[in-house]
């Protein structure tokens, strides 16, 4: 497809949208080939406007910036201008599709395939919420607490997988129901009918019969401000980067029948929290969560917890799907398993 007459772009402007689109692209995990396929466009003109040798009409804008997953007007900024401090980019895992496994199923025999590349659009999707939150300053780590933030950025990426799911996936409608996102296929659907009219109730969707997919987050854990003063170093403060003293990683749950997990590992990079690794599980067993908490008489927590088991993050490191290329992320990962599978 050519760019009709009459460029609407200017030749500085081209350079921006060039540099942009590269950027974007590369977030996405997709080559020119595969975007050029997705927005009906032909792989050398893709190219050309990456080397801004060519200008973009609105509506091709309109289609990149849809395959892209990103608002129109990011095509438009410098990457470094719209997101001043977005990480580098990501190790990702060369799959096609991960698959999530029916309740009822044995892990790897059965289940729905979702593309991973809807993954990384999720996280990028993830970003833009989080920028614009801090871009009507509403710092919401040091509102929320590093707990609370966690599992805010694991609500964030959820809302964008399943926004960006083409219908695959639904956020599960009552806030205490299992999974986090309802399989929607043909199996999926049938059962929704069955239970729409009954949102407001916990029963049908803790579990929801069909399936779906848990999302949990964590940023780790580091020193306590004791071990850190002993070891001398300094312990990181909210919105300071955890990696440099980052002791290990865990997930929790507030019970032991997760299956299907996307576990998001998050730091703060530039101030922001940010989508550090993404890992994913299909045969996650009760094995894998250790004994459930229950919280203590006028104590911290709330809320009953399991953490998981040395089992089951040996199943999510298995798993894993994209780690920061810079950092240090993945040689903390691998040391942390003993193990090199992230390349």
């Amino acid at each position: 497809m050519r760019p009709v007459a009459g460029d609407i772009l200017s030749v500085s402007t081209n350079d921006v949208f060039a540099k942009a689109l590269r950027h974007y692209r590369k977030q996405a995990a997709m080559s020119q080939e595969e975007l050029a396929s997705a927005a009906g466009l032909d792989r050398t003109y893709v190219s050309l406007l990456e080397h801004a040798r060519k200008s973009v009409t609105l509506t091709t804008l309109e289609k990149l910036a849809k395959c892209l997953h990103v608002p129109p007007h990011r095509l438009l900024r410098e990457p470094t201008l719209d997101s001043p401090r977005a990480p580098a980019d990501y190790t990702v895992r060369q799959l096609s599709h991960i698959l999530v496994a029916r309740p009822s199923t044995a892990a790897g025999q059965s289940g729905v395939a979702i593309e991973t590349r809807m993954l990384m659009n999720a996280v990028n999707d993830a970003h833009a919420l989080i920028d614009d939150m801090y871009g009507a300053e509403l710092d919401a780590a040091t509102i929320l607490g590093l707990r609370n933030l966690s599992a805010f950025v694991g609500e964030l990426f959820a809302v964008a997988l399943a926004k960006g799911s083409g219908g695959q996936l639904m956020l599960n409608p009552h806030q205490d129901g299992y999974p986090d996102l309802l399989l929607m296929d043909a199996e999926g659907r049938k059962n929704w009918s069955l239970v729409e009219e009954r949102r407001k109730e916990k029963a049908p969707f803790s579990p929801f019969r069909s399936g779906g997919i848990e999302v949990k987050a964590t940023c780790g854990s580091v020193p306590s401000p004791r071990d850190c003063e002993r070891q001398g170093i300094e312990r990181p403060a909210i919105g300071d980067p955890r990696i440099a003293c980052l002791r290990g990683y865990d997930w929790k749950a507030h019970h032991r029948e997760t299956n299907n997990l996307i576990g998001v590992l998050w730091d703060f990079i530039g101030g922001r929290p940010r989508v550090a690794a993404l890992f994913y599980a299909s045969d996650l067993v009760e094995e894998d969560w250790g004994r459930i908490v229950q919280p203590k008489i006028r104590g911290g927590r709330t809320t009953s917890v399991s953490i998981m088991a040395r089992s089951g993050l040996r199943k999510m490191y298995k798993g894993w799907l994209c780690v920061l290329s810079t950092g240090g992320y993945r040689e903390f990962l691998n040391n942390r398993n003993h193990g090199a599978l992230i390349g």
